[in-house]
């Protein structure tokens, strides 16, 4: 009955570690899980953001492209009619020339009427005084053709000054023309560009209104999981802590059978466990008269045999400690452990355990140097220098009979255990409760 709750208070044991070590994720997971809640609220704030912006940016370019095209508008009827100009002005240069033509015309009538002039005055002058008359008539044709002709080279040197302003014009205007045009394929570019920009803005904003029903339905489903998490949080707490109660009824149940256990051990009757109790206290009647004969002759002093100053041994994992009886141990005791633990191979082992639960030996073959980094394998092989305690080598040091039978669970690390047999024998030196001998039994 005491193995059996042994094991499963161990099963027990183990089965809360992972509900407990499951609790712990549930609770990382919670905590993440509020982050994820967080980032979703933000989320679907930068949603409804997206949303509004998408529909800013549609009002925004739909006025925009109604001003872009008005502008276009514009600067087509410009372009056409800085094009329709070049006609213009070469109908005005064709006027200019045909000008020019009339005014040398003028110009050359101008001169034969002035010859003409000339002519008429040689003649009046010969008919005397009969002709006189006709003379003046002569001389104010000369001056006025004089004076025609002076004006037709004047409009002609206007005319030429003019003909050269309206070429100059003219090669001005075929260039803003040429321009024009270039700027009237970029139009029709820009035109295109702009229907573009505003079938994106459309598509834009389709997405965002997806996005938007996206994160709100998201949104219901991460509350409606972060709710399914806490619920099943509470629902591992509660398992938790009925499997802890539960381990604790058992390790009482454990208790009483451990008594009932040792009480039968004392009763004087013969049973197979009193094989191993005679096992144990010959052995440690044989470790305490070593250790007396050590400290009557001095080869070990009673500071060093009661110091419990455990100096962490650097690096160890578990942790192994030295004290100033550890090298006295692993010279005189350990082979007292080793051919002890051979007398049956029922045996798991024989050592020793101080008031504090620290071995300062132990068997060779659980006395290995540690393995760097494999703290499984030291907490298997490297058993001494640790310190270790359970509720039943608790009760054996604590109490003063002379020995004790318990089972209890062997940590062999990891959550893993083994429901060993137990005999304890207390150790006393000089009047002073040291600690315990102990014999690990598997039957």
């Amino acid at each position: 009955m005491a193995l059996q709750c042994s094991e499963t208070a161990g099963f027990l044991g183990r089965l809360n570690k992972r509900i407990q070590n499951d609790v712990l994720h549930l609770t990382e997971l919670q905590s993440r899980m509020a982050e994820l809640r967080t980032n979703q609220a933000e989320s679907g704030i930068a949603a409804q953001e997206l949303r509004s912006t998408a529909k800013r940016a549609e009002q925004v370019i739909a006025a925009g492209h109604e001003a872009a095209t008005f502008s276009i508008d514009k600067v087509s009827q410009l372009i056409a009619h800085v094009t329709g100009l070049e006609g213009q002005m070469l109908g005005f240069l064709a006027i200019i020339e045909a000008v020019g033509g009339i005014s040398e015309e003028i110009g050359a009538i101008a001169k034969q009427t002035r010859l003409l002039g000339v002519n008429a005055a040689i003649e009046a002058a010969r008919g005397g005084e009969a002709t006189k008359g006709f003379a003046v008539v002569a001389d104010e044709i000369r001056r006025l053709a004089t004076q025609a002709g002076d004006s037709a080279a004047s409009v002609g040197d206007k005319l030429m000054q003019l003909d050269r302003n309206a070429r100059a014009l003219i090669d001005g205007v075929e260039d803003n023309i040429d321009r024009s045009r270039e700027t009237g394929a970029r139009i029709d570019s820009l035109r295109v560009t702009m229907t573009e920009i505003s079938t994106l803005v459309a598509q834009f904003q389709e997405r965002s209104e997806a996005i938007a029903l996206c994160t709100d339905d998201a949104d219901a489903d991460v509350r409606a999981l972060d709710e399914g998490l806490s619920r099943f949080g509470e629902s591992a707490q509660q398992s938790a802590v009925q499997a802890d109660d539960a381990r604790n009824r058992l390790d009482e149940l454990e208790c009483t059978a451990n008594d009932m256990l040792n009480r039968a051990a004392h009763g004087g009757v013969r049973t197979r466990n009193s094989r191993y109790i005679a096992f144990a206290e010959e052995g440690a009647a044989e470790v305490m008269d070593m250790i007396g004969r050590a400290l009557t002759t001095g080869a070990l002093t009673e500071d060093a045999l009661f110091d419990t100053v455990y100096r962490p041994i650097v690096g160890s994992d578990p942790p192994q400690f030295e004290t100033g009886f550890v090298a006295f141990a692993d010279r005189v005791i350990q082979p007292v452990l080793d051919r002890r633990t051979k007398e049956d191979q029922a045996i798991v082992g024989c050592c020793l355990i101080d008031k504090s639960g620290f071995l300062p030996t132990h068997i060779s073959a659980r006395s290995h140097p540690q393995r760097r980094g494999d703290r499984q394998w030291n907490l298997e092989n490297a058993r001494n220098r640790q310190i270790f305690m359970d509720a039943q080598t608790r009760r054996a040091l604590d109490g003063d009979d002379d020995f004790y039978l318990f089972t209890y669970r062997q940590d062999l690390g990891e959550g893993r255990y083994r429901a060993l047999r137990s005999a304890f024998v207390p150790l006393r030196f000089n009047g002073r409760a040291w600690g315990l001998y102990e014999v690990g039994y598997l039957i």
